[in-house]
């Protein structure tokens, strides 16, 4: 063990020698390491990131959560123009369905719109997410509050000119003074502030709370009434343990039922799963990992050239030394784990070089974005692992000519 351990402390000493000794060569010759893991690493994290950034977007809701809609969230066989043709769901099916959906949590009805403007006094914040919502959604989106409260059922029929503020709204409205009971005005009209969400963070789907509004959907159909410039949606969140595909037969079959479709007619709505928007993110996601492995696998194979190349020429250079050692006696073994432990060291230090690149613009970014880039340790594990595994594999055929180099030959070449 003490002499492997002198062996590796050795082979460091010849690394750090041929880092020193000819640094342009082998800088130029680690790049393709240092490259490679670079991109590994930085996808791999990107990815990390990502995932962790949409779980907790979607931590609050539940994967199970049905979007009953006219559009679908996916790709769809439907053509579009027979999409186009279905009839957005209406009031009246939120109703029959809230009434008569068996194992069920919420059933909400929420409305998509454009962005808009909140003024008050003579403050203005533009480009506000709207959200016109029955008052399930409290409990669907998983909302807590910072200050006061969500609109209850009563003031949620009747369409109530009640508001609830997304915190960076109210702050950028009232600054530090309480919103609570203050009147804003939005689409022309005032609306009192009962409820101000505690602060989220940034959403990875651009939006978040932070940014949005919450107001009675009745609000706005009593204004506009069914405007096809408005998109509705019901929201069922089924109870926990419920078999999906069965949930999902009872929803079309209670829904065609309402609107009086026949037993040979096809669905005209689409039955959105929260589930499957999270698989095919997942699946987005498992192609940009395939993405970097390709790109770093070029890299990595030209920087197990350059590793193999320098082990060569640090042969060739101690030829002599070879020699001298094996006719005091050093064995093949001894002279082919020298060589390869450099090879190793001196990939790995390419790989920490990358590593560092990627902590470093992990650093930046995180101060620079409202976004969390995290490298966690197990890639600055697989990173470190994958480098010593090329120096490793590169290192092989310089250390098994090392190792058979005839003793008195390499003294004889070597002077």
């Amino acid at each position: 063990m003490i002499v492997y351990l002198r062996l590796l402390k050795e082979s460091l000493s010849f690394a750090i020698n041929a880092l020193r000794n000819n640094k342009l060569r082998t800088l130029l010759s680690l790049l393709g390491v240092t490259i490679g893991i670079f991109s590994i690493i930085a996808v791999l994290a990107a990815v990390d990131s990502l995932d962790r950034k949409i779980s907790k977007d979607l931590s609050s809701l539940d994967k199970n959560t049905i979007y009953l809609m006219k559009y679908c969230f996916g790709p769809s066989e439907i053509p579009q123009w027979k999409r186009e043709q279905f009839p957005n769901v209406k009031y009246d099916e939120y109703v029959g369905l809230k009434n008569s959906m068996n194992n069920t949590d919420q059933v909400a009805y929420q409305l998509f719109v454009n962005r808009e403007s909140l003024k008050y006094d003579s403050k203005t914040v533009s480009d506000v997410n709207i959200i016109p919502s029955s008052s399930e959604m409290v409990d669907i989106d998983g909302l807590s509050f910072d200050k006061g409260r969500f609109y209850n059922e009563s003031e949620s029929n009747s369409g109530t000119a009640v508001i609830v503020l997304g915190y960076d709204i109210a702050e950028g409205l009232f600054g530090s003074s309480d919103p609570i009971g203050k009147n804003i005005r939005l689409y022309g009209q005032r609306f009192t502030v009962i409820g101000v969400i505690a602060k989220q963070g940034a959403g990875f789907f651009g939006d978040s709370n932070d940014t949005s509004v919450y107001l009675p959907a009745n609000f706005l159909r009593r204004m506009y009434g069914d405007s096809d410039a408005m998109t509705p949606v019901i929201v069922l969140k089924p109870q926990k343990g419920v078999d999906m595909d069965a949930y999902k037969a009872e929803v079309a079959q209670k829904l065609r039922a309402i609107r009086g479709m026949k037993a040979g007619d096809m669905d005209n709505f689409f039955i959105n799963v929260l589930s499957g928007f999270t698989d095919f993110i997942d699946g987005i996601l498992g192609q940009m990992n395939v993405v970097g492995w390709i790109i770093s696998g070029f890299s990595l194979l030209v920087g197990g050239f350059g590793i193999a190349n320098i082990m060569f020429v640090s042969v060739k250079e101690r030829t002599n030394l070879i020699g001298i050692q094996k006719s005091l006696g050093a064995k093949n073994k001894f002279i082919l784990f020298q060589f390869l432990f450099e090879a190793i060291i001196l990939s790995v230090i390419g790989g920490i070089i990358g590593l560092l690149m990627v902590w470093g613009i992990a650093v930046i970014l995180t101060k620079a974005l409202d976004f969390e880039f995290v490298l966690s340790l197990g890639n600055i594990l697989l990173g470190t692992g994958l480098a010593a595994l090329i120096g490793l594999i590169s290192g092989i055929l310089p250390a098994v000519s090392a190792a058979n180099l005839d003793p008195v030959e390499a003294i004889r070449t070597g002077m």
